[in-house]
């Protein structure tokens, strides 16, 4: 599913086949960690202790497991379906640690589509290297009217350390 950067262009539940597929990648820095947990309210020290991280079995600081899950919501509503999709229900197994400047990649997957709009969509998110961080399957409902909308234009966030 092709779009321009600066819009976002839905499926809708009439248009998806089964064995559709998208993608969507963002990579995990410092200060996505910091808002992560600044707006979830999740300060665990394994995220944002260095030297509590470090006595940990994953030696390092990681993300939070449901920073990846956000992906899997943001791959949803902005690229298949898209605008206008409704989040009913998801699975996530969390494979492995997510740390710092990895990039994920979610492949949504349809898997199925059901009554009243309903679509079941497979989610698998991979880093760099391939490796399975997180997978799981979604339940949305689809839009079912063709949008195209400008990509809305967030405000610069700054964090004082």
């Amino acid at each position: 599913m092709d779009q321009s950067p600066e819009q976002l262009k839905n499926v809708t539940y009439d248009e998806i086949q089964v064995g559709d597929t998208a993608t969507f990648s963002r990579t995990l820095t410092e200060d996505e960690l910091v808002l992560f947990a600044a707006v979830s309210g999740d300060v665990n020290p394994v995220h944002l202790d260095a030297e509590f991280a470090a006595g940990t079995l994953f030696k390092e600081r990681i993300a939070h497991g449901m920073w990846s899950g956000s992906l899997v919501s943001a791959a949803l509503a902005t690229v298949l379906p898209g605008p206008g999709t409704i989040y009913l229900e998801q699975d996530l197994a969390f494979k492995r640690p997510v740390k710092l400047n990895d990039t994920l990649t979610v492949t949504l997957t349809v898997l199925a589509k059901e009554a009243r709009n309903r679509v079941v969509i497979r989610c698998d998110v991979r880093n760099q290297g391939g490796q399975t961080v997180v997978t799981g399957e979604a339940k949305v409902m689809a839009p079912t009217e063709s949008l195209t909308l400008a990509k809305p234009r967030l405000p610069k966030i700054t964090i004082e350390r």
